[in-house]
């Protein structure tokens, strides 16, 4: 059996129509959205990315502001820029790039960030709302993690899902999503015993650990739905935590790396950009 392929690529240049559609609609209501993104310090990958977000927002009509900051900036200073972003009627959204500096607290940074633009879905009210079932911002790359299983056709109700990884930014919370659509839901981790048996139960398989190629076809319930969420440079080239080649010859869906999460996760802060401007407007 050879596993299909869930090209996230093409999914989210499906899901940037809809997006640019919405955009224009509210242009018509004279709003724009509009996206601020906090750069601190001159992290070659943060700047990467940063720059691919700025490029998408062009794309579908979202102004995007970038602001870059040196990386010797205090934590209050950065705080005086997310203060005044937080009162700028025509800023929706506010996202400041990770990692920071040593000297800056990101949980601080994030806490100050108005819910109501939190487009990254990480503050502490978000995550709770998250947590309850109430509408809130859901974290980009869970919610881009959960398109990427429907756009298989399966259903999630009623199927056992295995997130391996428990962090704040993936796992814990495709988890909680995985859970509102009604799975069973397994969180693996460092400490899991038997991991490759637990892995083997799963009909949705979830990985997000930054270890390349850890899980193999051996991690797999035949026909399973395998996300990879990793992103590691191997030699100079880039791999999941997957291996994808391996996996390909059990799992019945599965995600690449790249092509596969990546692109999915700056269509969510779009969407969700979006998201926060139609609120706005409806009050």
């Amino acid at each position: 059996m050879e596993a299909r392929i869930i090209d996230g690529r093409k999914l989210s240049d499906r899901l940037r129509e809809d997006i640019r559609s919405r955009v224009e609609n509210l242009k018509q209501k004279c709003i724009t959205p509009g996206l601020a993104v906090i750069l601190v310090g001159n992290d070659p990958a943060s700047a990467v990315y940063v720059r691919n977000k700025e490029r998408a927002c062009g794309k579908v009509g979202i102004r995007s502001q970038v602001i870059k900051l040196d990386e010797n900036t205090s934590q209050e200073a950065l705080l005086e820029y997310i203060y005044r972003l937080n009162a700028d009627e025509t800023v929706h959204g506010i996202l400041v790039q990770l990692p920071l500096p040593p000297q800056i607290d990101p949980n601080a940074i994030i806490n100050a960030i108005d819910p109501a633009k939190d487009v990254d879905g990480f503050h502490p009210i978000n995550v709770g709302r998250l947590m309850i079932g109430e509408e809130g911002f859901e974290p980009c790359t869970p919610k881009g993690i959960i398109r990427l299983v429907q756009e298989t056709g399966q259903p999630i109700a009623g199927k056992h899902a295995v997130v391996i990884g428990r962090s704040n930014i993936v796992g814990k919370p495709v988890a909680l999503m995985l859970l509102r659509s009604n799975a069973t839901v397994t969180i693996c981790h460092s400490k899991t015993a038997n991991l490759k048996d637990v892995a083997r139960q799963a009909d949705i398989l979830v990985v997000a650990v930054g270890r390349p190629n850890l899980v193999d076809s051996s991690f797999i319930k035949p026909g399973a739905i395998v996300i990879d969420v990793g992103i590691n440079r191997v030699d100079d080239k880039l791999v999941g935590d997957v291996d994808f080649e391996d996996a390909c010859r059990v799992a019945g869906w599965i995600t690449p790396v790249p092509g596969g999460v990546g692109p999915m996760t700056i269509t969510m802060l779009l969407e969700n950009t979006v998201l926060a401007a139609e609120r706005k407007w409806t009050g």
